[in-house]
């Protein structure tokens, strides 16, 4: 059932020196960053995006969407009309632009981003419902 599918991102972080011995100033973090697309039953269905920990998520979603597509098409299932959940980390034009090019639309709740006044336009499609279906899922 890929009518709704679900992607998040994780950081597989180690620290970097002794246990909490002394401060250094900043994070020494050193692990993997991996972006993952599940369907409704925690079926993985796109191969893993990873970079080094200390990078952004956002940028790695335009790498995983083509993987994405090959992948469905690989198995012979269509994504015309599917709705991708996201959190709102994803939530910028390139985003979702790149969703709606292939067919998909995007649920991504909408970054404030420190905002004190909501942002003019027409508000971006939504479905809390489906957003909290992903905290089972991923």
């Amino acid at each position: 059932d890929l009518t709704v599918i679900h992607g998040d991102g994780t950081t597989t972080a180690a620290k970097k020196g002794g246990d909490n011995l002394g401060y250094s100033g900043h994070k020494h973090l050193k692990g993997d960053k991996v972006v993952a697309f599940c369907d409704r039953d925690c079926n993985i269905i796109a191969p893993f995006i990873c970079a080094p920990g200390n990078r952004n998520e956002s940028p790695l979603l335009r790498d995983a969407l083509p993987r994405l597509t090959q992948m469905a098409y690989a198995i012979g299932m269509d994504l015309q009309g599917s709705i991708v959940s996201l959190d709102a980390v994803y939530d910028c034009r390139a985003n979702r632009k790149a969703i709606f090019n292939r067919g998909m639309m995007p649920n991504i709740p909408e970054n404030a981003r420190g905002r004190k006044a909501p942002k003019r336009g027409r508000k971006q499609r939504f479905d809390p419902a489906i957003f909290e279906e992903r905290f089972r899922t991923i």
